[in-house]
């Protein structure tokens, strides 16, 4: 039974897999762990699936990582306490359930959609020594976590899958685009998408993340 600081959901790696990998995921603002975890059965079964809950609750099925407001010139404010509390809260679950599991950092993944994505876009910038990679749909990159960047030499051999929706009127494709762009001064293997969807992972995005997963699971690495 696994230890964690943060309420999930799992759906354990086929028992006969020599090797499993761990997939954690984050939902994005005002929903919770059943979210993501919808799309368990789409995962490569030699994952062990996590979907964690954001620990503010904002109602009824609703969290959230970190309150937000948004200025009249469109500027988003965000409660930077909150931000860092679930950042170590969600370093401390990666962690355990990677030990817990046996499942070393270099078999796993971290991702997450919207909010969600901004946590595991974070904490492959700041702690990178916790996965090999992250999964980021539909998201942004924190100004307030690039100064808490690790070494370059850290983030080395990591890689990082992302996705957004052309039509995206939540957070716009530009904010995609800007984390490209951030990427590119970084050894981060960068695999980036774009989708014509709204605010939403649709089938074929879905099917594009599976295979990018897929590759990175059957791919022999050198350690």
């Amino acid at each position: 039974m696994l230890d964690l600081p943060l309420t999930f959901l799992q759906r354990p790696a086929t028992a006969t897999t020599p090797h499993p990998w761990l997939l954690v995921l984050m939902h994005g603002v005002g929903s919770n762990e059943q979210d993501l975890f919808s799309l368990a059965p789409q995962i490569p079964d030699r994952f062990h699936v996590l979907s964690l809950r954001a620990p503010f609750r904002m109602g009824p099925g609703s969290h959230a990582w970190f309150d937000f407001s948004i200025e009249p010139n469109g500027e988003r404010t965000i409660n930077e306490a909150q931000e860092a509390q679930s950042r170590a809260l969600v370093a401390q679950a990666v962690q355990a359930a990677s030990e817990q599991l046996g499942i070393p950092p270099e078999r796993v993944v971290v991702g997450g959609f919207s909010q969600g994505g901004i946590m595991a876009l974070s904490l492959l910038l700041t702690q990178p020594a916790l996965m090999h990679a992250a999964l980021v749909w539909h998201s942004r990159l924190l100004q307030q976590v690039v100064p808490l960047t690790a070494p370059a030499d850290a983030l080395h051999g990591k890689r990082l899958w992302l996705s957004h929706g052309t039509y995206d009127n939540v957070i716009p494709l530009a904010h995609a685009q800007a984390i490209v762009h951030h990427m590119a001064t970084l050894p981060v293997s960068v695999a980036y998408h774009e989708f014509p969807s709204a605010h939403e992972i649709r089938p074929s995005e879905l099917a594009a993340t599976v295979a990018w997963l897929e590759s990175l699971s059957t791919t022999p690495m050198a350690f």
